[in-house]
């Protein structure tokens, strides 16, 4: 329970779009993700707002192919 508590808190951004796609995110996907899913979503949640946010509005192309799967949860948030 701390490591989803953690994750959580982390979540909590400086950008109110990412704030609400983030919890959204956690409401409905995390407690399915497997340790590969939940080592991607920390590596995704350790970029700076700026490049998160354009991550997942697709304003950015994603060029690490170990983060799409969690990146398209996210989209789909």
């Amino acid at each position: 329970m701390k490591e989803f508590e953690r994750a959580r808190w982390r979540c909590r951004r400086g950008l109110l779009e990412l704030d609400i796609i983030l919890q959204r995110f956690m409401d409905q996907h995390y407690a399915q993700l497997d340790q590969q899913g939940l080592e991607q979503f920390e590596r995704l949640l350790s970029l700076p707002d700026n490049d998160l946010w354009d991550l997942i509005a697709a304003k950015q192309i994603n060029r690490d192919s170990d983060l799409q799967a969690v990146l398209e949860l996210l989209q789909k948030s």
